[in-house]
């Protein structure tokens, strides 16, 4: 039997050694929550960085992203139409009804110099099983041949759109579908020719603009005239269709090229220009046959006619481009770049001055004019046949 003062000493280093070891315990735990928290720090601002540098690589994307993730958890108001990439979109054909009733002609006034019908960015999609009768229906305002005048005022401005065309007629009814009430709400006079190219031969897009700029002005005196691409749909209508003091290139920001311009003297898409403009820079050249090259030497063209080009601001200037592989016949231009090259030396004998064609038809449609043209090969509107050696 052990004494009381063995006992009590023997109970004393058992209590210091529980002492010691609550104490590494605690300390050792202490450690491990201190790393642990330095670690979850790091790995927080590991993650707060990269969030940072994928906002700054792919702002437009990471918009869209966030947009989308609130749009889940919110009920959309369906009057203040819908939110894309920050921006409030709206349907092209809300309140159209507020154009308001025809009156008499003869006390029009003046529509305001901006409209007040305008909604800014515009909700553009492609609904499947649109037809020509349905966008027909929407416009009970178009008349014959495309053409439309405000119904209680006098319009300010006279627009002509010319668009190239051969073989996009599924392209054509999503454009007609928007382009209508887009211009519609800018209270314009305007008028849509759409320029066939007939037969096989390579596609001239620079040519049939030439001719739709001849054959809009012989139908009216026309102030401007918007030369369209068939797959560009405008999606904000303050982007009006006006001409400006300088040839104003309007398709600034298209979705293909992430809203942005290409580079400083590109003037493709859409652009516009005044009859003076147009001839000061002899029209646009008539022999680029196939894909690529005539924009640009429409822009060169510009700056030799003693001109700059206008643009709307990369907000306003935003189309959406209905995607699509190259068409047969349209095949890239291997000539276009040494062309380009000769543009100073030809652009005064090759244009607007040398056009050459020959209408096979005119015909008014509900929703627009189809001028069908030949405008020949590249050995001219009637190549001579080489006849046989006898």
């Amino acid at each position: 039997m052990r004494s009381p003062i063995e006992f009590s000493s023997s109970n004393s280093s058992k209590l210091k050694s529980l002492s010691f070891d609550s104490q590494w315990c605690t300390t050792s735990l202490s450690v491990i929550m201190f790393t642990l928290q330095t670690k979850w720090r790091y790995l927080i601002m590991f993650l707060g960085v990269q969030l940072v540098v994928m906002a700054l690589l792919s702002r437009e994307g990471y918009q869209k992203r966030v947009s989308y993730f609130f749009r889940i958890f919110r009920k959309p108001d369906s009057s203040a139409g819908s939110m894309i990439g920050g921006r409030n979109h709206t349907d092209v054909y809300a309140n159209l009804s507020r154009l308001g009733p025809p009156i008499n002609r003869d006390d029009m006034p003046y529509c305001p110099k901006q409209s007040p019908h305008l909604v800014g960015p515009i909700h553009v999609t492609f609904p499947s099983g649109l037809t020509l009768a349905d966008v027909e229906r929407k416009n009970p305002l178009v008349v014959r041949g495309g053409r439309y005048r405000p119904p209680n005022c006098e319009a300010r401005h006279r627009t002509a759109i010319i668009i190239p065309h051969r073989s996009r007629e599924h392209h054509l009814k999503f454009l007609l579908y928007y382009l209508h009430p887009f211009l519609q709400r800018q209270q314009l006079n305007y008028g849509i020719y759409i320029i066939h190219q007939a037969g096989n031969y390579t596609f001239n897009r620079a040519k049939l603009m030439n001719v739709g700029f001849r054959e809009a002005m012989r139908d009216e005196d026309w102030d401007c005239l918007f030369f369209h691409d068939v797959d560009l749909i405008p999606e904000d209508d303050r982007n009006t269709y006006i001409c400006d003091a300088h040839p104003k290139h309007a398709a600034i920001a298209m979705d293909k090229f992430g809203y942005k311009l290409p580079y400083k003297m590109y003037f493709g898409g859409v652009s516009a220009l005044s009859p003076d403009q147009y001839l000061k820079m002899n029209g646009f050249p008539n022999n680029y046959w196939g894909w690529g090259g005539e924009d640009d030497d429409i822009g060169v063209r510009v700056s030799l006619g003693g001109m700059v080009i206008s643009r709307p601001s990369i907000n306003v200037g935003r189309y959406k481009m209905i995607k699509h592989k190259h068409d047969k016949g349209n095949e890239v231009n291997p000539k276009r770049f040494n062309m380009l090259a000769k543009t100073r030396h030809t652009w005064k004998e090759d244009g607007m001055n040398t056009v050459e064609y020959e209408i096979i038809s005119r015909d008014y449609q509900p929703l627009y004019a189809n001028i069908t043209v030949n405008i020949g090969t590249e050995a001219g509107l009637h190549p001579t046949k080489n006849k046989p050696a006898s």
